[in-house]
């Protein structure tokens, strides 16, 4: 029984999310809580849940059928324009399984053979992994920190791309940070990259995510330049909660690289699920109210976490995020180890991502989850407050 977003929250309902078996909820043991993994507790939207069971009733479980293949490019193209007022061709959105195929693809297809990616960090973690995996280096470029308002440092871009650099990964909205990059501070980006030839990784896969008084802008859509030097990985799996069913989409914006993706045929496409693509599709039609009654939520949510944190952990940094469900909170100020994470997930019980585990720039915070019903947040909180409190205690 999916959770409704405003109902009472008691232990029944942590028993609840428990019995799920999700891995963000299973990771913690019988007595944790789970806010590591980038999932929301809040179900799923019911236009969702209707196509999936007209795809069981259909039994349509072979191989996707090219039907719903262009559906979903369709579906895709009219949520970019209605959402972001981005006009794209359905004929240059393909489907993949995840975004980490899609990077694995930019880099092994759209990059200079041999040559390192460039990396912003603190980043996403399989994006400090993947490269390696596909050997290349990759060379991290960390993110400059006004007071907690996080940018990026356009100088040491430019000079990564100097020592051999030739494709960047950008996640707009930023994972872990929660930063919603501006229209200019993306044209400074993009002619950064037009100036040194490189290539842009944009990962978009949070942009329904994005709370008021903030706007995404696909990179992509900024100018003839970033279209030309751009491909975009989006998916209705974070703003949804659909991960596990294994559909993204990648955008292409010019000729060159949609005559590269055709030369590459079935291995692009290879693995995304006829169950994934029949979600994103219900998602970006019919799944838009649903999704700005979560966002309400969240955004209550992103303001709680501030006023406990004020209240109890003084000392934490944290600016609500701009967007996604990802709080980026830093314990520098207290007299902690740079892994004040693993003291979260060992003594508080309460699984995070520990700030190290993001590259350069993550020592001393953690990535924390608040996509969860307001009363399990307001426990995590106090159980996380009780457990640095009486951490930097005893360093004392």
């Amino acid at each position: 029984m999916p959770v409704s977003l405003r109902q009472a929250i008691d232990a029944t309902t942590v028993a609840m999310l428990r019995a799920r078996g999700s891995f963000k909820w299973a990771a913690p043991g019988p007595d944790g809580f789970g806010a590591a993994v980038a999932e929301m507790d809040f179900g799923a939207a019911p236009p969702i849940l209707d196509a999936l069971a007209g795809l069981s009733a259909d039994a349509n479980f072979g191989y996707l059928p090219p039907f719903l293949a262009d559906e979903l490019a369709v579906a895709c193209a009219e949520f970019e324009q209605r959402r972001f007022g981005w006009d794209v061709d359905p004929a240059l959105i393909h489907h993949v399984p995840d975004v980490i195929k899609a990077l694995e693809i930019a880099i092994t297809h759209f990059s200079r053979p041999g040559s390192p990616v460039i990396l912003p960090t603190p980043a996403y973690m399989p994006f400090l992994a993947v490269p390696g995996f596909l050997g290349r280096e990759i060379i991290q470029v960390q993110m400059r920190d006004d007071a907690g308002f996080f940018t990026l440092d356009l100088d040491a871009i430019s000079g990564a791309f100097r020592a051999g650099g030739h494709l960047l990964v950008f996640c707009n909205p930023y994972n872990p940070l929660g930063r919603v990059f501006t229209r200019d501070e993306i044209a400074q980006l993009s002619d950064v990259v037009e100036r040194h030839s490189g290539r842009v990784f944009a990962d978009e896969i949070h942009a329904p995510l994005v709370y008021p008084g903030m706007r995404h802008i696909p990179y992509a859509s900024t100018s003839a330049a970033a279209a030309s030097h751009t491909l975009t990985a989006v998916s209705a799996s974070k703003a949804w909660n659909l991960p596990g069913l294994k559909c993204a989409e990648v955008i292409l914006t010019n000729e060159p690289d949609q005559q590269r993706w055709e030369q590459m045929g079935f291995f692009a496409s290879h693995g995304a699920s006829n169950a994934g693509v029949v979600a994103n599709i219900a998602a970006f039609r019919h799944g838009e109210a649903w999704l700005d009654e979560a966002l309400a939520y969240l955004d209550d949510s992103r303001r709680l976490l501030a006023s406990l944190l004020s209240r109890q952990l003084p000392q934490v940094r944290y600016r609500p995020p701009d967007g996604t469900y990802l709080a980026w909170l830093d314990c520098t100020a207290m007299d902690l180890p740079d892994s004040p994470g693993a003291l979260v997930t060992d003594r508080a019980h309460i699984t995070v991502v520990d700030g190290p585990a993001f590259g350069a720039g993550g020592a001393g915070a953690f990535r924390f989850n608040f996509a969860t019903p307001q009363p399990i947040l307001t426990e995590m909180i106090e159980r996380i407050a009780a457990a640095l409190t009486s951490s930097a205690s005893a360093q004392i």
